[in-house]
């Protein structure tokens, strides 16, 4: 959850006029639970770009797996020993819901869905597609991945442990330049803060870049500038130092 600090320079954003967009590889319904105490209302783009979605919950943008590829991106992972989430219509399925599968369940806040076989399941393409586990052992996964998909399929990371995978072209970036086209705003006038390595496009999209102290090595070295970790609340200190600085 945001912490107070974190929640009133959010609101001091706001009121001075500034648009507070999040930009998050979450579920909706996850985000929604964090975001609803800092009182936000602009849209929001989450799935890694794969859905934008405004503050009365309309989808503005989504940008789906194609079924059959998804089913063969799963049984590749599946052929690896990973049980992948596949997600459908802002919900979490699986074949069989292992300690993975309910520990990123329990960490989002959000039921899971075991269907057998999510391949033979699967009704529509899914927004995206995740594989938990041990870092190096994604990370190899990753490699192999995109070696095998890399011309259909996005393959990142958000955090450490979650390998995700959504359509080609389909990144934070691609999200915010659909939003601002949408809203009236440049990217020369934005400034993005990020720290997985799936903020690494967000970050050369926007006209400013901030990777906070505890980012991941690549969105530092993309990134204009380095804030205070998250620890510190980062984020919520340049916030502060803007919007106190002479204009």
């Amino acid at each position: 959850m945001l912490r107070p600090r974190t929640l009133a320079a959010l609101a001091r954003a706001q009121d001075a006029g500034i648009r507070v967009i999040v930009v998050t590889g979450r579920m909706v319904q996850s985000l929604r639970r964090v975001l609803d105490p800092a009182g936000l209302h602009d849209p929001v783009v989450c799935y890694q770009g794969a859905a934008v979605v405004a503050a009365d919950g309309e989808w503005l943008l989504h940008a789906p797996i194609e079924r059959e590829l998804a089913i063969d991106a799963i049984a590749a992972v599946e052929a690896e020993g990973y049980d992948p989430n596949v997600y459908v219509g802002d919900e979490l399925y699986v074949s069989r819901v292992t300690p993975f599968a309910e520990a990123y369940a329990n960490f989002q806040l959000i039921p899971v869905h075991a269907v057998g076989d999510v391949k033979a399941w699967l009704p529509e393409a899914p927004t995206k597609l995740v594989c938990v586990g041990d870092p190096d052992e994604l990370d190899g996964l990753g490699e192999r991945m995109r070696t095998r998909f890399g011309d259909r399929l996005w393959v990142t990371k958000s955090l450490p442990k979650f390998l995700e995978f959504a359509t080609l072209g389909v990144t934070k970036g691609s999200g915010m330049a659909f939003l601002s086209q949408r809203l009236g705003f440049s990217r020369e006038r934005a400034i993005a803060f990020g720290d997985g390595e799936n903020d690494v496009e967000l970050l050369e999209w926007a006209g400013y870049g901030i990777a906070v102290e505890n980012a991941h090595e690549r969105v530092k070295a993309v990134a204009d500038w380095v804030c205070p970790p998250a620890s510190e609340e980062g984020v919520a200190l340049v916030l502060n130092a803007l919007l106190d600085s002479p204009r």
